[in-house]
């Protein structure tokens, strides 16, 4: 019971990491109808970028409590902003000349920019993984168990709880951003006829760079947790992450943000589950082979709803 908890809190705090990251893909999906493969690239951006600014500050573990909190709002901001403008040129320059193409046009343009940052990260920041000290130290021991190899001790670190309670907030602000204001009436609107939309007054062209600019937002605070919870990155992080998170999606309900959040929670769990029972070589294995599965007797995913063709 006590190794199970263990596994359920680590799985709980890698699926909120997916869950933030597949939040990005859903929501230019609903819009756009179309997938932003270099979005794992820009969480990537997200990550290395925190990793420069916690260098350039000297942040380290040692620091006071108030000054490292300070300094991650600082770090989290830096990140978000970079990352947003980032996502908001590859829109610019990579999506929208192509938005009334075939629809391969899109997707081929998205895979080369993804190839673009990762080389332009390799390039300026060489290729070797980027390591710090634990900045976020400290937990708390929820249960004790003494067996006959030894104490079993589960812990909740701070780290830990800073992840979900934060992917928490930043999940119910985008839910009341999208339900109550005026930029989530009009990304609704675009999501369901842009042409009717702008037809009503609505800059379809604003709302569109406004949610990758916000999908890239949430990218890179993903980067900057996943960063300090595993206290490494490098140019390469954002391609299996940006798969998996895409997996999360696709499994919660493409176009849906709860479906989203729903379906990392289920990869993470699973690749913990899979790689703390059995062996760590096969959870994607099990994490995929679970995709398919519920796909095949849910095509619109967990929390999706089937497509109605207009007529």
């Amino acid at each position: 019971m006590e190794y199970f908890l263990q596994q359920l809190i680590n799985g709980v705090t890698l699926g909120s990491i997916y869950g933030l990251i597949a939040i990005g893909y859903t929501m230019v999906y609903g819009i756009i109808g179309m997938i932003n493969f270099a979005h794992g690239d820009v969480f990537m951006v997200g990550s290395v970028t925190a990793f420069l600014v916690v260098l350039g500050l000297g942040l380290t573990g040692g620091s006071g409590l108030m000054l490292i909190l300070v300094a991650l709002v600082l770090v989290a901001v830096i990140a978000m902003i970079v990352a947003a403008a980032y996502n908001w040129t590859i829109e610019r320059l990579a999506y929208k000349p192509l938005r009334g193409s075939f629809r391969l046009a899109p997707l081929i343009s998205a895979i080369g920019m993804s190839i673009v940052l990762q080389e332009f990260v390799r390039v300026n920041q060489e290729g070797r993984p980027k390591p710090i000290q634990p900045i976020v130290t400290g937990g708390y021991e929820i249960m004790t168990r003494v067996t006959e190899a030894g104490e079993f001790i589960v812990r909740l670190t701070n780290m830990q709880i800073l992840i979900i309670v934060s992917t928490l907030i930043l999940m119910a602000v985008f839910t009341v951003l999208i339900q109550k204001t005026s930029l989530g009436r009009a990304q609704r609107a675009c999501e369901q006829d842009q042409k009717m939309a702008a037809l009503l007054g609505i800059d379809v062209d604003r709302t569109i760079s406004v949610t990758f600019i916000m999908g890239a937002a949430l990218a890179a605070f993903a980067g900057l947790m996943f960063f300090l919870y595993y206290g490494v990155t490098d140019f390469f992080v954002g391609f299996l992450a940006g798969i998996k998170a895409f997996t999360a999606a696709v499994l919660g309900g493409i176009g849906s943000l709860p479906g989203a959040m729903l379906g990392g929670l289920v990869i993470g769990l699973i690749e913990t589950m899979w790689s703390a029972y059995f062996t760590v070589e096969y959870k994607d294995v099990a994490a995929f082979t679970v995709l398919i599965i519920v796909l095949i007797f849910m095509p619109q995913g967990l929390l999706g709803k089937p497509e109605v063709e207009k007529v």
